[in-house]
Parts: C-alpha cells; structure tokens; sequence
C-alpha cells in the first residue's frame, strides 16, 4: 500500500466493473488515466477522432454487455463525442464517456480547452457530473455505471479535472466498490401478465416484434423457446436481429408491415412505438397491444396499449414459454405470412441476381449474405443502401449485429467494427457501408491497421447521399434536386491501400465473391469498393416513410 493517483484510481476502477479496453485520443488533461491502464493491463486503443472512441465504447457494451469506455481530452476532445454518446443515449446503451477538464484551482479562469461539459452533456446522459476530489473517484464511476443499467439503459459522462487525475492520496482512505449495482431481473406485474397470457392464448393471428432490449436484457434463448412454443411469427428489429436462428419457422422478415396491419394481438419487446412503427400507426387499428419495456415512459408513447408491462424481456419471455401454447386457432396465420414473404421475394429475385453494370445493391447484398460465415459479426452503416439489404443480410447468431439504431447516425462502421475486432478477435467482422458513412470516420482504417485488427469492409459507393437525394428529386424534381447531395465516385479502397491495408475495387457483379474471398485471405484490415447504381432505391426510401 502507498500513495496512488487519480488516474491509477479510474483504471482500478474500472478493472473492478470488468472493463479490459478504454477507447480515447490523447490530451494532457487525462494522460494520468493511461497510467493507471498501464498497471491494471487494461488495453488503450487510440483513434483518430474522439466521436470513434465513443462510438467504439457503445459497440463494446452491446457485444460483451460490459461497459465500453471512452476518454477524451477537454474542450474539442468531449464535444467531439458529443455525437457517439448521443447515439448511445437514443440506442438505450450503457456506455462511460470520461473526459478531461482544466485544474479545479484554475476554473472559471479560462484555462486550456475549458469548458461546461457536465451540461453538454446533460440531455444525451442519464448522469453527468464532475469528480472535483481524487479519493472519490472510485465511489463516483461506481455511482455512475449503477445509473447507466437503472432502468432504461443509456451512457453517463464523467468529467475530472487535471489536478483530480494527478492527485495522490494513501491508498488505504480509498474505498472501491466491488459490487456497485444489482444483477437481478425486473419481472412483470402478475395481474397484467396473466392478461398477456390470456391474449396470447386466444389470439388467431399473433404477432411478436422483439427489439434491441430482447439482446440488452440477454433473452435470445428466452425468446426462442417462447416462439417455438408458442409458434408465434416474429419479426427482429435492432440488436435482437440474431436473436432467432435464420433458418427459424417462427422467424419472419419482409412481411412486416402486412403482418403487423392484420395482426390481432401484437406482442411488442423492448422497442420503442417511434418512426420505425409509424409511431404506432403501423399496427392495425383493432390490434390487442402487449407492449414490454425496461423504460416506464416508453409504456404507451405515442399508442395505446392494452397490456403495459415495465419489465425485463428476458424475465418477461420466460414466464409466458412456461404459460403460454399454440393456439389451434392460429395455425393458418404462419402460412399466410409466409406465402407473402415469398411473394415479396419473388419481386426482388430479379435484382437479387441481377448482372447489371452498375450493380444492383440487393444483389451485392446477397452476395455478402451468401459470403457470411456463422460466427460472423455483421455491422452496417448508412442509409439506402443499408436500408435496402437489412431485408437480405442475416445475422447468424444473438449480439452479432450493429447497425447505429433510432438516431441514424452515420459513420459508425468503423468504430464498431475497431471495437468489435479488440473484444473478439477470433470473429470475423465483416461491414456494409456507404460511401457517405464511410466518408466520416473511415481514416480510423489506420487505426485497424496500427492495432492489426483485420475486418472486411464494403463499400456500397454510389457516389450520392441517396436517401436524401430521393426525397430531393421527389420534391423539386431534376433541376435542383441533385443538390448538396452528389457526392465523387473516390476510390475509397486506394486509400485504405495507402494505410497499409488490402484494397478491392468492383465494378462488376461476377467480382464481388472473388474480391470478399481475397480480402477474407488478406489477414488486413480490407476495403472493397463496390460500385452501386446511383438511380435504385429501397422501398421505404420511395415511399418516403422515414420522414412520415
């Protein structure tokens, strides 16, 4: 025992919650902090701009369901991950978000990058607080990461000012948490539950929609067992995409929005009624609702609901497996249903196998499908593109699927895919990006490549921000609505070449397998730029529902 400081306390910490890499950009003001990693063998990943350390620390909790952490310097360094934490907070994850601040004794001087941080961050944070005294500082992240998991899930923000990190005091005054928050589930009301049960067991044409709490709540096997039970048709949105095997009979994909317009009961998981449900509205109007939710204020937002039920989805799923069976009067729904997916595929066979020049997104999308191995990590970053192969691309296995969630923020890719390959470095993560997205954060390639870590990433490069663009044309018609939203057909893999990673450009359908087996080969970090009809659009961008 002996003096240790503020730096070396954060990384004791932080090895205490189980935390084994912090994302960051250096900066003076929290160098102390790398010190103390240093000690506790708590790996430092440095990036190239602090919105992909953030981003990198939500990917982390939602594959490892332990904390990711983020450090930055003050000022520039913590309104740079404005964005990744924001993205975090609309995304329901989990995250710590530490920056740096000028000395206590010289605030409100003006030093170096000095700023009011903590209420920055206040709206995007379910905490946000300065630690002003060094022997604190393990009792304060404890606090912080108990208020992360409280209820609906979602980042914190720490900010520790530059004497606080280099203080010392006698390790022995030191008090540091070990056990800091609560491992148990919360489980549904008994009086509602058994209303859900009584739905469920009489319904015709039920209907399950699992969202990303199903996977934050670690329910994948829970919901398996509900819907074989059960045999109830269910669609995944979010982190829940893997959460069914692919080739499930209960698992559905394309006919969602039929089903979900002629359901009679409709079991809602841990997603919230926004956007992506029209707000409610794409639920039949006579639709019984069973709606479940860490989050009491997502409970009938924006919907009635018949049966809200505050509640763990994992708690929730395995006491209905136990009460609920296969209502005989339900039997036809699942063929139906099918039948409509086949119709809805059969519309796309032709693209999905087109030899079109320039290729056809849905048959690069089925390309890297069929390329997927089972223990594939798969993320996706951007928009139409991404959109339009959400309906193609499967995730394989529970927690195997990132896309940015119901903020929609671009460039995110990247990051994940940095965080993704340091927390399993035996997966393959493989990334759909477009070349918008690409564009915001793809120079951390350098960081893949400094820490050699190999991901195969795709680029869908139309040369265009195209689900604006649509709207554009659809609104002010050719003259002016490629404006603002055209974008230069860059040989984005040159420059990840440029890196010292391995470089793949398409321009043929016939090329795209042979160019994902030669950067599966490479063992770089890879990028193949694949060039995409710039005048195809997904459905939901023609319709223009994500602006509804």
């Amino acid at each position: 025992m002996g003096n240790v400081s503020g730096g070396q306390l954060v990384a004791k910490a932080l090895k205490q919650e189980g935390v084994e890499a912090v994302f960051t950009l250096c900066g003076g003001h929290v160098m102390d902090i790398y010190n103390g990693c240093l000690d506790e063998n708590i790996r430092i990943i440095d990036v190239r701009h602090e919105q992909t350390a953030a981003h990198a620390a939500d990917a982390w909790t939602r594959l490892t369901g332990v904390p990711g952490v983020a450090v930055v310097t003050a000022g520039p360094g913590v309104t740079d991950a404005v964005t990744g934490v924001a993205n975090a907070f609309r995304a329901q994850v989990p995250m710590l978000l530490i920056g740096g601040q000028a000395p206590v004794r010289k605030l409100l001087k003006g030093g170096l990058q000095e700023m009011n941080h903590v209420d920055i961050l206040k709206p995007v944070t379910k905490f946000s607080c300065t630690v002003l005294s060094t022997e604190r500082i393990p009792e304060i992240i404890g606090t912080a990461f108990r208020e992360a998991f409280s209820g609906r899930p979602g980042p914190v923000f720490l900010e520790i000012p530059q004497d606080v990190l280099d203080g010392e005091v006698d390790e022995r005054e030191v008090h540091i948490p070990v056990r800091t928050r609560s491992q148990g589930r919360m489980t549904g009301d008994p009086k509602l539950m058994e209303r859900a049960v009584e739905l469920l067991s009489r319904a015709q044409r039920p209907v399950v929609l699992a969202g990303t709490q199903v996977w934050t709540c670690r329910g994948a096997a829970q919901l398996l067992a509900f819907v074989e039970k059960a045999r109830v048709p269910t669609y995944l949105n979010g982190a829940a995409r893997g959460c069914l095997p692919p080739d499930s009979p209960r698992l559905f994909s394309r006919s969602r929005r039929y089903a979900l317009s002629r359901a009679d009961v409709v079991l809602i998981l841990g997603t919230p009624l926004d956007f992506r449900l029209g707000y409610g509205g794409s639920i039949g109007p006579d639709a019984r609702i069973i709606q479940v939710d860490l989050d009491y204020s997502e409970l009938c937002r924006n919907r009635a609901v018949e049966v809200p039920i505050q509640a763990d989805s994992s708690a929730v799923l395995e006491e209905l497996a136990q009460r609920v069976s296969a209502s005989a009067e339900s039997e036809h729904w699942p063929t139906e249903l099918r039948g409509r997916e086949a119709d809805l595929e059969a519309q796309d066979r032709g693209s999905l196998h087109s030899d079109a020049v320039p290729i056809h997104p849905l048959r690069l999308a089925r390309e890297i499908d069929e390329f997927l191995g089972d223990e594939s990590v798969v993320i996706v970053d951007g928009g139409d593109v991404v959109t339009m192969s959400a309906s193609v691309i499967r995730a394989r296995k529970p927690g195997h699927w990132l896309d940015p969630g119901p903020l929609g923020t671009l460039g995110v890719g990247t990051p994940f895919a940095v965080a993704a390959k340091t927390a399993m470095p035996d997966k393959e993560v493989v990334v759909l990006f477009g070349d918008g997205a690409f564009g915001l954060t793809g120079f951390d390639y350098d960081t893949l490549v400094r820490f050699n870590l190999p991901v195969i990433g795709i680029v869908a490069n139309n040369a265009a921000w195209n689900q604006v663009r649509f709207a554009q044309l659809n609104k002010y018609g050719p003259e002016r609505g490629n404006t603002a939203n055209l974008l230069s057909p860059l040989r984005y893999d040159r420059i990840v070449e440029a890196m010292g990673g391995h470089g793949e450009h398409v321009t043929d359908p016939s090329g795209i397998r042979p160019a994902l087996e030669r950067a599966r080969e490479s063992g770089k970090p890879a990028c193949i730029n694949v060039m995409v009809d710039r005048e195809v659009f997904s459905s939901s961008t023609r319709n223009l529902t994500i602006y509804k």
